[in-house]
């Protein structure tokens, strides 16, 4: 008998130790949302992700699964986006496609961000910038959540720049750019040549010589994907670079308010947490370019003003797809010093 009881004390124990060891264990859950993401598994945004896993099922006593799918593991942002508008993806930390929508390029306009001070205003969660995109994302069915920063924008290049901050003057590179009119435009008005091809074909296009270079992405990118083909590297910071935390409206709109505020809390967190992991990213790739070879140009940010300047030269031109009205909406509430 005695040797039964201190066994079953010990068997306690035991248990106890794994519970632990493992943390909580809950019922099965009884929401499950596919959480699609468009970066590696390594990478500081899929990290966030997990993060927002962990809080919900946390808060949600399990109740909530965020089912975790980074790396493209459910089709690339476009396709993403489509499913989120059906429903058939419930949630997602990806890039907004501007196909459904030219006016959803908004999130991607170069000048009205110079630094990290600026990025903490304009990508506030209880800002005009968040309020328009959550409209806009809206009508088409998918409510947005919050905003991940990833870093400040830069220019990677093969060869010297000529004259990097002035944007007068010819830079004698042709850089590969996303395919939207707001980077086209951005990079012709700081001297730059730019083509467009997909992103995957961008570190062939470079080492082939079909481009110089590339910009319109931060430097955490430009190292991890595109070291071995560049020389110089240009902290510019004329833009940021900027996923969405987002979930289909027609399951965003079945949850219960409790749930809402539940995933709403955990992407917020995530959300501010990325622009203080961001900065912090910078400098941490910046000098790894360093220890690599590749040549890294910093400025202050008045050296950098008339660049900034003349990305903003570019946003009349971006009414003909965006509309007038949310142009003149976005430079009243956006413009620096606003």
């Amino acid at each position: 008998m005695i040797f039964r009881k201190a066994l079953s004390i010990g068997a306690l124990a035991v248990c106890c130790f794994v519970v632990l060891a493992v943390g909580p264990v809950w019922a099965a859950p009884e929401i499950v949302l596919k959480f699609a993401g468009q970066t590696p598994a390594d990478h500081p945004c899929t990290a966030l992700m997990e993060e927002m896993v962990a809080e919900v099922a946390e808060k949600s006593n399990g109740r909530i699964e965020l089912k975790l799918y980074p790396n493209n593991q459910l089709g690339d942002y476009t396709l993403v986006y489509e499913e989120l508008i059906r429903g058939t993806i419930e949630m997602s930390c990806t890039s907004i496609p501007s196909q459904f929508d030219p006016r959803l390029e908004l999130i991607y306009v170069n000048g009205f961000v110079r630094g990290y001070d600026d990025v903490r205003r304009a990508f506030s969660p209880d800002g005009w910038l968040f309020r328009k995109m959550d409209e806009l994302n809206r009508n088409l069915g998918v409510k947005l959540l919050g905003f991940y920063n990833e870093g400040m924008i830069g220019t990677g290049t093969t060869k010297p720049v000529n004259d990097p901050l002035n944007p007068k003057v010819d830079k004698g590179v042709i850089v590969r750019v996303p395919n939207m009119d707001v980077y086209k435009l951005s990079s012709e008005a700081m001297g730059y040549r730019p083509i467009t091809m997909p992103w995957a074909d961008t570190y062939q296009g470079i080492q082939t010589g079909v481009c110089d270079g590339a910009n319109g992405f931060p430097v955490a990118s430009a190292y991890t994907m595109l070291r071995d083909v560049l020389k110089h590297w240009y902290m510019t910071n004329y833009s940021v670079e900027c996923f969405n935390y987002m979930m289909s409206a027609k399951v965003w709109d079945n949850l219960k308010p409790e749930d809402q505020k539940i995933i709403q809390e955990a992407a917020n967190h995530a959300a501010a947490k990325s622009i203080e992991q961001a900065k912090a990213s910078d400098e941490r790739y910046m000098q790894m370019m360093r220890d690599y070879g590749i040549e890294v140009h910093t400025y202050t940010q008045e050296e950098l003003t008339p660049l900034a300047e003349a990305c903003a030269t570019t946003w009349g031109k971006l009414e003909k797809n965006m509309t007038k009205e949310l142009m003149d909406e976005f430079r009243k509430n956006m413009a620096p010093g606003k």
